[in-house]
């Protein structure tokens, strides 16, 4: 793993958050389980069957329940096994941003520490 990564991991919280998202890609789409949700990326189930190596760009899009609110992000491949898959966001909108943010304020119970986080995230 390199440092950056490792950085990434330490300054940024991971929110277990079981739900549903689709994977859209090149190679196909794809619905799989989420598993933890950060504000640089997430880690879902490999799907059965699913194909994808380090690198591979997807959409992930994530609905939140009894809500039409959908969390989007454009992401990579960053490690993968038989069982999960990593993925680092490369790219989310402001409407998804403010989403994932307010999802992670609620489960983090600590304001701080996510004005922490997105400052890590904009510098």
């Amino acid at each position: 793993m390199s440092d950056q990564a490792s950085n990434d991991q330490r300054q940024f919280s991971r929110i277990p958050f079981k739900a549903e998202v689709t994977l859209k890609g090149a190679s196909g789409e794809g619905r799989s389980e989420l598993l933890d949700i950060s504000l640089k990326g997430a880690l879902i189930a490999c799907p059965s069957g699913w194909q994808t190596k380090l690198g591979e760009q997807f959409s992930l899009e994530l609905q939140l329940d009894g809500d039409s609110t959908t969390i989007c992000m454009d992401t990579t491949v960053a490690h993968l096994s038989e069982k999960i898959i990593g993925l680092h966001c490369e790219h989310i909108d402001v409407e998804s941003i403010t989403h994932l943010r307010r999802l992670i304020e609620l489960n983090l119970g600590n304001p701080d520490l996510l004005d922490r986080e997105l400052a890590a995230l904009s510098a």
